[in-house]
């Protein structure tokens, strides 16, 4: 059985909707939501991400998850049947969300690494890297992501459930953080307590360093309540978004690789070779000398000093 992935269905749905925010905020009090070059940016990005991850899918997703899932799930007596002698998952609606779940599940990892290996944010800080939140960045997305992500979703179809069905969630889970990425959502009362939500997100792609490296989740809020990630918006604080290393550049190859040149010349800074791995696969932010700080040392400092977060982070 196979199945279409839902982004095929949702890139002519982004488009529209950007448009309809574009238009609705240049007519409201957000008149400065939207930068032209930055939208023209964060489209690049997009276009750009559209157009590779066919070919990359193919090989890194469908390839892989096939591999794996034959592998793990052999044929036995004219049975699917799991290495660890259950029999493989089906189509029925209960698997499908156990697999949504799961999906989540990973989601919420995969996008935390993300944040806190400095290589893997090399490629994740181009969706992070606009000072404008609104729906034009929600296609700011890197090029090098999809290369890495399907490996942190293997564990799905090895225990057996349909690559083709773990390709859908993945899709799924794509469609909903999309339309997260806007602030003409309110809180939602009782769902806020649930779900990842559009205020959840804000502080998600926030700079201030109170919200830095807070809220992972995909659908749920659930893992981020669990493992010491969930942060509320506090309406009362002036969010400043983007990043504290910016590109300082509208041009699309600044975007997508101007953190690996940081990490290039970070690595230039010892001689020692252990301080050569932290500059590369530690947090962002390690220094071996303490000339930048990590997010939980700025954080520490913070609750440690009472420094204001929106000046600490304008500062940055």
């Amino acid at each position: 059985m196979d199945f279409t992935n839902p982004l095929v269905y949702g890139v002519p749905c982004f488009l529209g909707l950007i448009l309809v925010e574009l238009t609705y905020s240049k007519n409201s009090k957000k008149k400065d939501l939207y930068q032209w070059k930055d939208l023209g940016a964060s489209l690049f990005m997009g276009v750009g991400s559209a157009l590779l991850a066919p070919l990359i899918k193919t090989i890194s997703a469908i390839v892989i998850f096939n591999f794996v899932y034959e592998l793990c799930n052999p044929i036995v007596d004219g049975v699917r049947t799991n290495i660890m002698g259950w029999e493989s998952f089906g189509y029925a609606w209960y698997v499908w969300l156990a697999c949504q779940f799961l999906d989540d599940f990973t989601y919420y990892w995969f996008h935390r690494q993300n944040h806190v290996i400095r290589f893997l944010w090399a490629a994740h800080i181009v969706h992070h890297s606009s000072d404008h939140f609104n729906l034009g960045t929600a296609v700011r997305n890197g090029w090098f992501t999809i290369l890495y992500k399907p490996l942190f979703y293997m564990w799905i179809v090895a225990i057996g459930f349909p690559p083709p069905m773990v390709v859908v969630c993945l899709g799924i889970e794509a469609l909903w953080q999309f339309q997260l990425h806007t602030v003409y959502i309110p809180k939602l009362g009782f769902l806020d307590k649930i779900l990842n939500t559009h205020t959840m997100h804000q502080v998600h792609h926030a700079k201030n360093i109170a919200y830095m490296d807070k809220n992972h989740g995909g659908f749920l809020n659930i893992f981020d309540r669990m493992f010491g990630t969930w942060k509320e918006l506090d309406e009362n604080i002036d969010i400043a978004y983007g990043v504290t290393t910016p590109p300082n550049s509208y041009n699309p190859w600044n975007i997508l690789m101007h953190e690996y040149q940081n990490i290039w010349a970070d690595t230039k800074k010892s001689k020692n070779w252990l301080h050569k791995f932290m500059y590369v696969f530690g947090p962002p932010g390690w220094s071996h000398d303490g000339s930048t700080l990590t997010v939980k040392q700025m954080q520490k400092q913070l609750e440690k000093t009472g420094v204001n977060p929106i000046k600490s982070s304008k500062v940055a």
